[in-house]
């Protein structure tokens, strides 16, 4: 499930980029990248919640320790990207 809410979440994020050049309204594509970005996260949150209700230790172990450094970082550059059309205008103000 996660994969499939990450994989919108990139889309939706290069869809407010690419409205934001042709210079349509983004502001809804923008709210959806972040949105899917959440989602993503939770689902994340709660695959991992699983393995610990079934004690799956070796799954924590080889699992965890990565992916929690490529959430953040995956994150901090969705954030960056989405954010990004209206930093510009704010510096074209």
């Amino acid at each position: 499930m996660f994969l499939i809410l990450g994989i919108i979440a990139i889309l939706a994020t290069f869809c407010n980029l690419y409205l934001y050049k042709i210079g349509k309204d983004y502001k809804l594509a923008m709210a959806m990248g972040l949105l899917f970005t959440a989602l993503t996260l939770v689902a994340i949150h709660s695959m991992i919640s699983n393995w610990v209700k079934v004690k799956d230790w070796a799954a924590l172990l080889d699992v965890v320790p990565t992916m929690a450094i490529a959430l953040w970082i995956l994150t901090i550059i969705s954030i960056l990207l989405n954010v990004t059309p209206i930093l510009l205008e704010l510096k074209r103000r």
